[in-house]
């Protein structure tokens, strides 16, 4: 096939500007070759390059005495003691899951779990971050369905474990949904793996599936807004099998444990160009590539094409030239296609052969992290102002309390997910300890409990108000780590650091620009007090549809330990008796609330203030005061009386609560749903009070006792007097019914 000519309209069709295509000419000292400009193309595309994100990365802390890795690699590693380490990574596939629901979340999932057992950890827990439009519409059920059944397919297939997540509907979603995927695998210290192409004349070697056309130009359609021809771009979005990705994983697995690997990376976003370029950019070497040997799946196929194809479950290897053939005979044993298709050579070059011949030769460093760096203009949206102001004496008081603490137990947002999670396998592997459906997911890890120790425990959550962030970005994004944290922390665990996913619409807008900046500038600033650094994450740009964007959202991924699992803590109240107190301040504060957007239909005002010092301190106090307490449980969407409800519905107990206690002057609306910041529920025995009373001194945080656990009604004095079977009904029945159309 002869190559086509190089036109201004094949390089704008590849997604590049006239000053790249300058800089490509500048780089290479002529024109490009078709494969080399599509080379190019994926590798300085936003989703590969960040050029227009990594710039701002300056204001995230990165280091820690336990982070092993941070940003950079295929995941963030953290050391967990006892010689394991934990490693995790948040991605984004919301373009593809857009358009073919099913394969674009399941090879979502098969991307996040290849980027965690790369670097030689066991992949053992997912969590999943979903945004949708309204889900009373048949577009919406739909790409709901075929999401969720993607990442059950995909990750019960493979026997790991989905143990949470969150979920929200909102209009924006509505042209462009999210599909955030987040996995934590173990790993020993020792035995940690990295992309790198080391050791000049070692062999390079493709393992997995065969190579065809699908995905070409994946990272191209994520790098730009959706039109009205969205669904006729599934040639770009991949397809699937999760049983080859389970020999591919315990192939690897086998192969590290043998030492017989020196680097590693799959074959991701941008395929083998980018594995290639990047493990030799890492290294400071070049690779050869002969890319007439790998394996096709389909007939014709040219250089272009398998340079650019995002076929999954494929990976790229790094070995010694003498230990070649054992390790083609460990990917034998495994009925895994394996193949030499090239070497690491010193001269700096991405070379790639086809039949003999040279069709591309690039500097490696000069594609895979020296791509444009852009500093996009940015500017406070006009708009942001009205948003903003919130006439609060304007808004009238309900007549009936028990209606509106139904109707937001009913709220999509808020309402049990678990019609949702109930297809996701989340007991396989027998780790999991804390179900889907309380504050933090928790998972024991076996490997520490060795010579009758205890067994420590990892939490995880991911949180993110896109409201708080679409109102203000900066306190949204300090929001969105402090909530994560929070509820890390009320699972009894030490927050230790997040991986994120930056979900924005398109950053050459001025104002999405600087929703993106000033979020980024929050989640920094969070994450230096709360002292949870950042270890990698992902920036997923151009979430817009026909020039409507997302609401910023930058879902927060955080893992925290417990050194004794048996002692974790859950949401539900657990007995007869027990106190409940509330720790934290409650404030006349409406903004941004589930309340004021369900009840009223305002999406005004400021988010609640977040003080992260005090914030800081109350995750301090409930990590200390765990032993104590018998449940706790963050206050957030719907305010004190939904958290108290969720409480008493996940522990079938109801309450007697007065909130007179607080002794402020705060209308009664804002003291039953508004959303103050840096609150938690807990119950415990009362001879315990006295107890929590001395560490919430110790640690200046507000406690009030505000009531007791018993009974089978929640009772909020002077406004709320609902049966629990009633509230657990509106909880756990409405999606399910919503999604029906019942």
């Amino acid at each position: 096939m002869k190559e086509p000519e190089i036109t201004e309209e094949l390089i704008r069709e590849h997604g590049l500007s006239g000053e790249e295509y300058r800089k490509i000419l500048e780089i290479l000292g002529r024109k490009p070759t078709f494969t080399e400009l599509g080379i190019f193309s994926v590798m300085w595309s936003e989703h590969c390059s960040y050029k227009s994100s990594r710039l701002h990365f300056r204001n995230f802390p990165t280091k820690a005495p336990w982070v092993v890795q941070g940003p950079g690699e295929n995941a963030g590693i953290i050391d967990i003691g006892g010689g394991l380490c934990a490693v995790f990574k948040m991605e984004s596939h919301n373009h593809p899951s857009f358009i073919e629901p099913y394969q674009g979340a399941a090879t979502g999932v098969g991307g996040i779990l290849r980027d965690i057992f790369t670097m030689g950890a066991r992949p053992v827990a997912s969590l999943n971050s979903l945004r949708f439009g309204p889900i009373e519409e048949p577009l919406q059920k739909y790409l709901l369905s075929g999401v969720v059944s993607g990442i059950a397919g995909y990750g019960n297939c493979i026997g790991v474990p989905t143990v949470g997540g969150d979920v929200y509907f909102h209009p924006c979603y509505g042209g462009n949904i999210l599909v955030n995927v987040f996995n934590l695998g173990i790993a020993k210290k020792e035995g940690i793996f990295k992309g790198t192409a080391s050791g000049v004349g070692n062999s390079v070697i493709y393992v997995g599936s065969k190579t065809g056309r699908d995905g070409i130009h994946g990272v191209t359609m994520a790098s730009e807004e959706f039109t009205d021809d969205a669904h006729q771009k599934k040639p770009a979005v991949q397809v699937g099998d999760p049983f080859t990705e389970k020999l591919l994983l315990e192939a690897c697995l086998e192969a590290m444990g043998k030492g017989l690997i020196v680097g590693i990376q799959d074959m991701g976003g941008a395929g083998l160009t980018s594995s290639s370029s990047e493990m030799a950019g890492r290294a400071g070497t070049g690779v050869e590539l002969e890319i007439d040997k790998i394996p096709p799946r389909e007939e014709g196929m040219i250089p272009y094409e398998f340079m650019l194809s995002e076929s999954q479950e494929r990976m790229l290897i790094v070995t010694e030239r003498e230990r070649e053939e054992e390790l083609l005979g460990i990917f034998k044993k495994w009925d895994l296609e394996a193949v030499v298709i090239g070497k690491v050579t010193g001269d700096g070059f991405l070379r790639i052969k086809w039949h003999g011949g040279t069709v591309a030769e690039i500097p490696a460093k000069q594609i895979s992290s020296e791509a444009p760096l852009y500093d996009r203009p940015h500017r406070r949206p006009g708009w942001q102002d009205d948003k903003q102001t919130l006439d609060l004496p304007s808004i009238p008081l309900p007549e009936d309390y028990n209606k509106v603490l139904l109707r937001l137990l009913a709220s999509p947002n808020i309402a049990s997910k678990e019609m949702i999670w109930q297809e996701y396998d989340h007991m396989v592997r027998t780790n999991t300890v804390v179900l889907p459906g309380s504050d933090a997911a928790v998972i024991r890890v076996k490997a520490t409990g060795a010579g009758g120790g205890k067994v420590k425990g990892l939490a995880m959550s991911v949180d993110c108000s896109s409201r708080f962030c679409y109102l203000d970005p900066y306190t949204g994004g300090m929001h969105a780590v402090a909530e994560a944290a929070r509820n890390v922390a009320c699972s009894g665990a030490r927050p230790l650091a997040i991986t994120d996913n930056l979900n924005f619409g398109n950053p050459e807008k001025p104002e999405v620009m600087w929703q993106f900046v000033e979020a980024v500038k929050g989640i920094g600033e969070a994450c230096r007090v709360l002292e949870t650094p950042v270890i990698g994450g992902n920036v997923s740009f151009y979430n817009e549809t026909k020039g409507s964007a997302i609401y910023p959202t930058p879902a927060i991924g955080m893992v925290g330990i417990l050194d004794d699992v048996e002692r974790h803590l859950t949401q539900g109240f657990k007995y007869e008796g027990d106190a409940v107190v509330m720790l934290g301040e409650t404030k006349e504060e409406l903004g941004g609330s589930e309340y004021l957007a369900l009840i009223h239909r305002l999406e005004k005002g400021m988010p609640p203030a977040l003080d992260l010092d005090a914030e800081k301190r109350l995750q301090d106090l409930i990590i200390e005061a765990a032993p104590l307490l018998s449940s706790a449980h963050d206050c957030s969407e719907g305010g004190l009386a939904v958290a108290i409800a969720e409480s008493a519905i996940s522990g079938g107990l109801g309450a007697e609560i007065s909130l007179d206690r607080l002794k402020k002057p705060v209308r009664k609306d804002a003291l039953y749903f508004g959303e103050s910041a840096s609150r938690v529920i807990v119950s415990l025995n009362g001879k315990n009070i006295d107890g929590l009373k001395s560490l919430a001194g110790k640690w200046n945080v507000p406690l009030y006792e505000i009531g007791r656990v018993g009974g089978d009604r929640l009772r909020i004095e002077g406004g709320i007097d609902v049966p629990v079977a009633e509230l657990s009904r509106a909880h756990k029945d409405s999606l399910r019914l919503q999604v029906e159309g019942r």
